[in-house]
């Protein structure tokens, strides 16, 4: 009886190690994310005094820049985000223009662990520089009026960021984002670096 006992025993453990793997696994592919975040940092980019070719003489680069982000993760450490960010504030354009920049994109993102209180992301996408050129006059339609002109540029990007989690799902992110912008003629360049800092919260961490 002992030994048949036994045999139960170690059969339904054997059984169940399996069906327990297999759970573990699915509950890792099955799990979700969800985060939102606000940052602030800065953008780097070649002066206007290196423009070559079709390029002008005025960089993109400089100032304070705000953003806001969010991502849904989905499978297996893998997702999608999005992200805007614009110049805090108007610049000159050739020392008389105001003008403000801003940056959005769509991205892939993988985010996986780096142990319990941190996570790596990097992500890829697409998405456009948006430049307006603020007049000193109101344009108007049908439905709006507004006192800027927009001029529209297609770019792609890749970025990282290690995001360092403080508290329940606040986190912060030390980042970075590297854009490559079509045909930028208003610039000096096609090639910026955004830097910065967002912080944020995670839900389903």
């Amino acid at each position: 009886m002992k030994r048949l006992l036994m045999f139960m025993i170690f059969a339904c453990l054997e059984y169940s190690t399996p069906a327990h793997a297999q759970r573990a696994v699915y509950s890792q592919q099955a799990q979700q994310q969800f985060d939102i975040g606000f940052g602030v940092g800065t953008v780097i980019a070649p002066s206007g005094s290196s423009f070559t070719g079709n390029h002008s003489p005025q960089t993109v680069g400089g100032g304070a820049y705000l953003n806001f982000s969010g991502d849904y993760i989905f499978w297996r450490n893998a997702g999608v985000g999005g992200e805007v960010a614009w110049r805090a504030s108007q610049n000159l354009y050739g020392g008389y223009q105001p003008f403000r920049t801003i940056f959005y994109d769509f991205n892939a993102v993988y985010a996986p662990p780096l142990g319990k209180h941190a996570q790596l992301e990097l992500l890829g996408g697409i998405g456009g520089l948006g430049t307006r050129f603020y007049t000193q006059t109101f344009l108007c339609n049908y439905f709006t009026c507004t006192n800027y002109v927009d001029s529209n540029h297609f770019m792609g990007d890749l970025g990282a960021g290690v995001r360092l989690f403080v508290g329940k799902g606040v986190f912060v992110q030390p980042e970075f984002r590297e854009y490559f912008i079509h045909n930028n003629v208003e610039f000096s360049s096609g090639y910026a670096t955004r830097s910065g800092v967002t912080v944020g919260y995670s839900f389903g961490r």
